[in-house]
């Protein structure tokens, strides 16, 4: 019984983590959206960048994400900075 409830809590702790995560496919959507009309490839160039941590980018989606004059949530600056960082900046997290 013990075996049982051991693996269902691990159960649970895997899928509310994956929920948890921040989701790229709906950050791609958001940053189509909102912010590719003045958004560019060469603005994410890795070369030029000083975004060294996944939290920074994250940091710096929030900054910008006033300029669309629209609210994002936390969930979303996160989801925006993970389809950033698979796409553009593969940072560690």
């Amino acid at each position: 019984m013990r075996c049982a409830e051991t693996l269902a809590g691990l159960c649970f702790v895997l899928v509310t983590g994956a929920a948890l995560a921040a989701d790229a496919e709906k950050g791609r959507l958001l940053y189509e959206t909102h912010c590719g009309g003045c958004h560019y490839e060469r603005v994410h160039d890795r070369k030029a960048s000083t975004i060294d941590r996944l939290a920074r980018l994250q940091a710096e989606v929030a900054k910008w994400a006033e300029q669309t004059g629209r609210r994002f949530t936390p969930a979303e600056i996160e989801d925006i900075a993970e389809h950033l960082n698979r796409t553009h900046y593969r940072l560690e997290k």
